[in-house]
């Protein structure tokens, strides 16, 4: 049968592990996508915010001085003194470190720098969005060929295309490039990256404790019911084992039970043919001696005999009624019977016996009352028989559980008669399977000084209703 205690099984914090390892793994992936987009986001949200407000602000100075681009491919010189004059004495002109006008067709209309103009570039996709009408901001991305100048800067830049539109008709003429002195833009950006990822990272981790708990209380009573549940197989086990135990002890008392019943029946047997049935044998013959006999003393003689042998056979039937069957015991208590076995025996024996019973005197089973009237009535024979009958005593005691009798008897000898012997029981093994046979107990031992003690315990649960 398997071992349930061993260890063998999951541990309480199996479940808790496992969550932990898979699902932090989980958490920190999606704690990355998720950081990495809000990050995303919010950085693209500022920069855009920025671009707008810039944006428009030039727009306003710009717009009105490139309303010739719709003729001309570049500006001239009056437009291009009035930006140099805009960007060099005012707080705009500190933020804004380049600016960049472009024609449809990607040829410079206007740059700061004097060698780009009316060269012509491979439209980009932001210059591209940008004739397109969309406000495009790209943050420190100088990768293009025109951006040489601006690289050389070394300072994180914004990077911003707008739209010029014609005054009245809306219609785009170009696109104005310029870059900002992105420094303080840059900082702020870090210090909200910083801050989303500490947001999504906290929000995170109080998700995964929350989840964490939850397993591991679940993992902790799946754990207890576990612990439980081995308990309670390790005693459904027990009980099985002891009910095998049980099984096998009402077979074995059963087994007794049969052959005490055959050992009567040989017992009966051979007294009825040893005594009785020899001494009417003995009767019938000195029966046919005195139909033959002619002389009538010797008739007398033989019909006196033929009477005795007829009276001892009767003597010797009703000893061993007296021992076979019992005595109506149905109405009696249990200090009654066992005070009936005790004057039965005194007046077959001659002895005395000491009598000591303690409890609730009253009636019991009809089966408890017939194992306690033979189990006196045994061990006082074997008494009698083995000691001759010297300090015979019977303490009996009924509790809340059950009945308990001892019969003892001090050191002595004896020497019964061959009808005693005869009559004897069928011994302390046949007693013990009678008394085995209800379920209760049976124990013999020496005394130091010399006697025998016997003991019987009989529970009510044992020998039927009552």
């Amino acid at each position: 049968m398997a071992d349930h205690s061993n260890g063998a099984g999951p541990k309480p914090y199996d479940l808790s592990r496992r969550f932990a390892l898979a699902g932090g793994g989980v958490m920190l992936l999606a704690m990355l996508v998720i950081g990495s987009f809000v990050s995303q986001r919010i950085e693209q949200g500022v920069i855009d915010n920025t671009a707008s407000a810039t944006a428009l602000f030039m727009d306003s100075f710009i717009a009105p001085l490139a309303q010739e681009l719709e003729t001309a491919d570049t500006l001239s010189i009056g437009p291009i003194r009035a930006i140099e004059e805009m960007l060099s004495g005012s707080a705009l002109g500190q933020r804004v470190v380049a600016v960049k006008i472009w024609k449809p067709d990607g040829r410079v209309a206007y740059s700061d720098d004097a060698a780009l103009i009316g060269k012509t570039f491979p439209p980009t996709d932001s210059l591209t969005a940008a004739l397109a009408g969309r406000l495009v901001a790209e943050f420190d991305h100088l990768g293009d060929a025109e951006n040489a100048s601006e690289r050389s800067k070394d300072v994180p830049l914004l990077e911003i295309y707008s739209p010029l539109r014609q005054a009245f008709s809306g219609k785009i003429l170009g696109v104005v490039e310029f870059y900002e002195n992105a420094s303080a833009l840059d900082g702020t950006l870090a210090e909200t990256r910083v801050q989303a990822w500490v947001i999504v990272a906290l929000v995170t981790l109080g998700i995964g404790a929350s989840l964490f708990g939850i397993v591991h209380r679940g993992s902790m009573l799946i754990a207890e019911q576990q612990r439980a549940l081995e308990t309670r197989i390790a005693e459904t086990e027990r009980v099985a084992t002891q009910n095998r135990q049980l099984r096998l002890d009402i077979e074995r008392a059963a087994r007794g039970v049969s052959e005490l019943n055959e050992r009567l029946l040989r017992r009966v047997s051979a007294d009825l043919h040893d005594g009785p049935a020899q001494l009417i044998g003995l009767a019938a013959l000195r029966l046919d001696s005195a139909v033959a006999a002619s002389d009538p003393a010797a008739r007398q003689a033989e019909l006196t005999a033929v009477r005795g042998a007829l009276s001892d056979a009767m003597r010797e039937i009703r000893d061993l009624c007296s021992d076979l069957s019992l005595p109506e015991i149905d109405p009696l208590t249990i200090a009654d019977i066992i005070g009936r076995v005790a004057n039965a025996h005194r007046l077959r024996t001659g002895t005395e016996v000491a009598i000591r019973f303690s409890g609730d005197d009253r009636r019991l089973p009809q089966s408890i009352g017939i194992c306690a009237y033979r189990f006196v009535q045994e061990t006082l024979n074997n008494a009698w028989r083995h000691a001759g009958g010297a300090g015979q005593s019977v303490d009996a005691a009924l509790d809340g559980d059950g009945l308990s009798i001892i019969v003892a008897n001090a050191a002595g000898t004896a020497l019964p008669s061959l009808a005693a012997e005869r009559r004897a029981g069928l011994g302390l093994t046949g007693l013990k399977k009678r008394v085995e046979s209800l379920g209760g107990q049976f124990a013999f031992s020496r005394t130091k000084a010399g006697g025998a003690e016997a003991r019987l315990r009989l529970g009510f649960d044992s020998g039927g209703p009552e």
